[in-house]
């Protein structure tokens, strides 16, 4: 019989397993018996701990959330402008650390309290900036709204950073759309450059904010 004493299985080791796994096989291959197998255990122990793989999921948003505010301080004294683009811009980030990162976050239920904890904060800024309740909630969650939709897209033509799915040569696109010049041209506007687009959509959404509500 074996002595070696294994290492506890709880909540947080297994989602970590997971987000490291995901990076190798992503969302579709992610499974419970490839979690249990990377673990050394059978796949009913995770059921002591997640009753299901969404509630895996939710552990994994979570803990992606986690990380993120761990890595980026907000400035209290910010405007709500800064606020929101630095906010959005770690999101981005932090969802492109994983492979389909965006698919993972999106839908997913936090678990526990801390989202509660950054988003009193962010609320509070807005408001005191001369928002009211509702338009702080339209605001921000447009723009949350928005960097997810953004990196779902931008993952599923670039599954990493450096890892471009076949199909997205804008080169090829181009000479498949040659009658058509300007969806043609398009190409390199939807499907090159992401960082730049990015801003640039960042930057047309806070504009709107101002306008919309009248608040700068």
């Amino acid at each position: 019989m074996s002595t070696e004493r294994r290492i506890p299985l709880d909540r947080k080791r297994v989602a970590d397993t997971a987000l490291r796994l995901l990076n190798e096989v992503g969302l579709d291959g992610l499974s419970l018996r490839a979690i249990a197998k990377e673990l050394d255990v059978k796949a009913p122990a995770l059921y002591w701990h997640f009753k299901d793989k969404q509630a895996l999921l939710d552990e994994m948003a979570t803990e992606m959330y986690r990380r993120m505010v761990a890595g980026s301080a907000t400035d209290p004294a910010g405007t709500w402008q800064e606020h929101l683009l630095k906010s959005n811009r770690a999101l981005r980030a932090a969802l492109l650390g994983y492979r389909d990162g965006a698919k993972v976050f999106s839908g997913s239920r936090f678990t526990g309290t801390l989202h509660a904890v950054e988003m009193e904060r962010t609320l509070r800024l807005f408001t005191e900036a001369g928002f009211t309740l509702a338009q702080a909630v339209r605001a921000t969650s447009t723009s949350y709204l928005y960097t997810i939709g953004f990196v779902s897209e931008e993952q599923g033509v670039q599954l990493l950073p450096d890892e471009r799915r076949e199909g997205y040569d804008v080169d090829e696109r181009a000479r498949m759309l040659a009658d058509f010049p300007l969806s043609a041209a398009a190409g390199a506007e939807i499907f090159e450059d992401y960082e730049k687009h990015f801003e640039e959509g960042l930057d047309l959404l806070v504009a709107g904010v101002e306008v919309r509500f009248g608040i700068s």
